[in-house]
């Protein structure tokens, strides 16, 4: 009986593995893009400048130096590439792991060049990670963001389908990068957990949108609000938590302000997640929706 459920266990996961595979071909196809794994040094050295372009460091200081990734992929991690015209626009990263949980990939760093960051690059590059990770026998991705940063929470927790798992306090520690310079760098983690509905309804173009204003008529409360400012405590069992329209303008134009934006949602987010409260998603205009535990967040 055990062999059984294995073997229909392997084949569930081949089965997944080749429609994921289909659906990273369509999304490259909709970028204009070829995604495949990076293998020669020169591939590490622009993945690594494209990195180095992105968040404003140098060789010194890389954010991941093309020695590294080498080393990486060839002790059996990830790294992509994706190819427009000829040239390398956008690169991804990725490190077995193991936790309490079992194995999984722990995407480490994504970039994709800022000429072509609208036209779905960065989507190919995660639908590749994902058929790439299925293939391999590993059904959840980790990684974390910068729970701030208002585009990439909605891509992360709608776009991908992935779901947040826990919120950590000044993760990284202080940080030297043109990006994350003179802030804290909490973190939210996130798990994508590659075989479930919500991922694979994603990957199809059809996880269900929330809407702020619709969630707001029907009793949800502002737990943190459009203008940074902390509404009082509550227990309601739909919570609200607004991030700023762009926090890297923010933070190059009045790094006062963006701090108070960083302990605002640590302190209103971070609290809730560790209190008991689920993130059931991010609006397109910028708002997590935080439930109780059995309470649906609906649409």
């Amino acid at each position: 009986m055990g062999r059984l459920m294995t073997m229909s266990r392997t084949i569930e996961l081949n089965e997944l593995a080749e429609h994921a595979s289909s659906q990273a071909r369509d999304a490259a196809v909709r970028a204009g893009v070829e995604v495949r794994v990076l293998d020669e040094i020169d591939e590490f050295r622009r993945a690594s400048e494209i990195f180095e372009s992105i968040w404003g460091t140098g060789p010194a200081n890389a954010q991941m130096p093309a020695e590294l990734i080498r080393a990486l992929t060839h002790a059996g991690s990830y790294a992509a590439g994706a190819w427009l015209d000829g040239s390398m626009a956008g690169a991804v990263v990725g490190v077995l792991g193991r936790d309490r949980l079992g194995d999984h990939l722990h995407s480490h760093i994504l970039g994709v060049d800022r000429a072509v960051r609208t036209r779905g690059v960065g989507y190919a590059l995660k639908q590749h990670q994902r058929a790439w990770a299925l293939e391999h026998g590993l059904r959840r991705v980790m990684w974390t963001f910068d729970p701030l940063v208002r585009r990439n929470a909605h891509f992360n927790l709608h776009k991908l389908g992935a779901e947040a798992a826990s919120y950590e306090d000044n993760f990284y520690g202080s940080m030297t990068d043109g990006v994350n310079a003179g802030d804290e760098s909490d973190r939210l983690f996130v798990s994508w957990r590659l075989d479930a509905d919500r991922t694979v309804e994603a990957a199809s173009g059809r996880l269900s949108e929330l809407n702020a204003d619709a969630l707001l008529g029907g009793g949800a409360v502002v737990g943190l609000e459009a203008d940074g400012s902390r509404a009082a405590s509550h227990d309601a069992p739909l919570v609200l938590c607004a991030t700023p329209e762009n926090i890297v303008s923010v933070r190059r134009e009045d790094p006062n302000l963006a701090l108070r934006w960083r302990h605002a949602l640590r302190d209103t987010l971070g609290d809730a997640m560790r209190s008991g409260y689920v993130v059931r998603g991010f609006t397109r205009s910028g708002w997590y929706v935080l439930s109780r535990d059995g309470h649906s967040a609906g649409s």
